[in-house]
């Protein structure tokens, strides 16, 4: 049987508060990265190499740790909850040249993108990342060129 794009994202149909604040910094990881990766290629083209460097300026734990700094003025309680719930979980393991702070900080905004695409709350997530996006458009395009 045949599947489009919709019928895998129904996968995530349970309720959202079942998956744990790590599966949820699972899946918002690949988001916020894919949305990196979009606005790096589409600003201008270059090779694989150069656009991975520029890219993971911004998708690396430091980076993303200072992207919490400019959204947590605009978290509602509940999505200040998500994030600190994955802040604050246990990790087997920290990412390498990343700061045990940074990395957990990245895991909160991780998980807060994991939970709006899972519950489906596009609209606050575009919000959120247009917020971001505002605040750092210039320095990536900036950096690509």
């Amino acid at each position: 049987m045949e599947k489009n794009l919709e019928d895998f994202l129904n996968l995530l149909d349970k309720d959202v508060k079942e998956y744990s604040p790590l599966a949820l910094a699972y899946i918002g990881d690949s988001i916020y990265e894919s949305i990196v990766r979009s606005i790096v290629v589409g600003k201008e083209h270059k090779s694989i190499k150069d656009l991975h460097n520029i890219s993971i300026k911004y998708s690396n734990a430091a980076f993303q740790s200072k992207v919490v700094d400019i959204i947590k003025d605009i978290l509602t309680e509940e999505e200040v909850s998500i994030y600190k719930k994955a802040r604050n979980s246990n990790k087997s393991s920290l990412a390498k040249n990343q700061s045990a702070k940074d990395y957990r900080r990245a895991t909160g905004l991780e998980a807060l993108i994991g939970y709006l695409f899972i519950s489906k709350n596009y609209k606050r997530l575009e919000e959120l990342i247009n917020y971001i996006l505002e605040v750092l458009h210039d320095n990536i395009w900036q950096e690509s060129n």
